[in-house]
């Protein structure tokens, strides 16, 4: 009787474990900034899960460790050792097999979201480690994934900058809600990152290769984006800002900016003309901020 009543109380608990593992894996939502692509939601879900298997694993150990305080301790005046569990070929089978099958599926779910950002690109650098040509070609499509439209992006020490299909330039970057937008990455100099935290993207940009990216935003609203590699002195001012909206108000910003040009805010040369706040200089070099006075540089081609 009592070994049932035992059994019944580890059910109960394992259901409890489920239930409160469940809940706090939802909770895990509300952690991360908002989600603003499709693909965001993704990569929550897939961060919902890992809570809640953390939950699990750690809510088990303790529960199972209060069992044992409670139901096997030792008396006062013993002091044997406890018998060791040797040779149970089930439990091995089980502690083998489930974590294999859970990094697995982490990683399957990981490369699924990852081709759905239809990165292009990378083949190169996928060659430097994979030897197989079938192995390249199953992780690296060439196949560009459908896209409303593309912009360009350059990342340059210290700036972000935009090109639009109509040739416009700016340095803030407007993206069409729920319409997928193609996103061609330059780096000029050094390495760069682009990072969108609510995009929940962020992707390295190589100079001398185009790297595409698709994301479809869903969330109207404005947004920063940052320069996620270390890439020199003032990196950590390079930002731009980030707007989604519909597409009427999209088609009017580009409207707006073909007739009327808006002057560059950089915050990295705003920090460069400032007396330096230092005891003594580094001597590292460091590059001047570029002092451009307006965002359309397709105004400034045809004066020219």
């Amino acid at each position: 009787m009592f070994r049932f009543l035992e059994y019944l109380l580890i059910a109960g608990y394992i259901a409890f474990l489920l239930v409160i593992s469940h809940w706090i894996g939802q909770q895990a939502y509300s952690w991360m900034p908002a989600e603003a692509t499709a693909e965001a939601k993704k990569v929550d879900d897939l961060f919902s899960f890992l809570v809640s298997i953390g939950a699990f694993i750690l809510l088990g150990l303790v529960g199972m460790m209060v069992y044992s305080i409670l139901f096997f301790r030792a008396s006062k005046d013993d002091y044997s050792e406890g018998h060791p569990s040797r040779g149970d070929v089930r439990l091995e089978i089980i502690w083998t097999a489930t974590p294999t099958l859970l990094v697995l599926w982490i990683g399957f779910q990981s490369f699924h979201i990852y081709q759905q950002l239809n990165i292009l690109g990378l083949g190169q650098i996928v060659h430097l480690h994979l030897p197989s040509e079938s192995a390249n070609a199953a992780l690296v499509s060439d196949v560009p994934k459908p896209a409303s439209e593309t912009i360009d992006v350059f990342a340059k020490q210290w700036e972000w900058s935009f090109r639009y299909p109509n040739n416009i330039t700016s340095n803030e970057l407007h993206l069409k809600v729920n319409r997928s937008t193609r996103l061609n990455l330059h780096a000029q100099d050094v390495i760069h990152g682009f990072y969108v935290p609510e995009f929940r993207l962020k992707q390295d940009i190589i100079p001398k290769r185009d790297i595409d990216i698709v994301l479809t935003p869903t969330r109207t609203g404005k947004y920063k984006l940052k320069d996620s590699q270390f890439s020199g002195t003032y990196f950590a001012l390079m930002e731009a800002d980030v707007y989604v909206e519909s597409p009427e108000a999209y088609n009017q910003w580009l409207v707006q900016m073909a007739s009327e040009p808006t002057a560059i805010k950089n915050q990295a040369v705003a920090e460069h003309i400032q007396p330096p706040k230092i005891l003594f200089k580094s001597g590292w070099y460091t590059v001047v901020p570029n002092q451009k006075a307006i965002a359309n540089e397709r105004k400034l081609s045809n004066d020219t």
